[in-house]
């Protein structure tokens, strides 16, 4: 079993920045990703990492503004989100081990999420 925390979401206004946080434990992080859902809408990738950190994949509304990163000394991967926009709010959801590709939200942990408001 693995759990996962996320932590670090907040309020912040239009252009600015913030960075989320998922710590895993009770065992190492495999491959993962980050998902995010606003009222209304189903959820959606938003991002992914190898368990190596080399490769990463981004959905192309968060291209060049997110970063996904990861340490695995700490068992945490990151999400630091840059430039944001109001269409960025929405709870943030970090999950691991995936059953097949990593951006379907077929993943076997999943953690509570954390929100992330971005105003006007």
């Amino acid at each position: 079993q693995v759990q996962l925390v996320e932590s670090g979401g907040g309020l912040v206004q239009a252009g600015g920045s913030l960075t989320l946080s998922c710590a895993a434990s009770g065992r190492t992080f495999t491959n993962a990703g980050w998902f995010r859902q606003a009222p209304g809408k189903k959820r959606e990738f938003v991002a992914a990492i190898t368990w190596s950190g080399r490769s990463t994949n981004y959905a192309d509304s968060v291209k060049g503004r997110f970063t996904i990163f990861r340490d695995n000394a700490k068992n945490t991967v990151y999400l630091q989100m840059n430039s944001l926009k109001p269409e960025d709010t929405a709870v943030y959801y970090c999950a691991t081990s995936p059953r097949g590709s990593m951006t379907k939200d077929e993943y076997d942990y999943w953690g509570q999420g954390t929100q992330v408001t971005v105003s006007s």
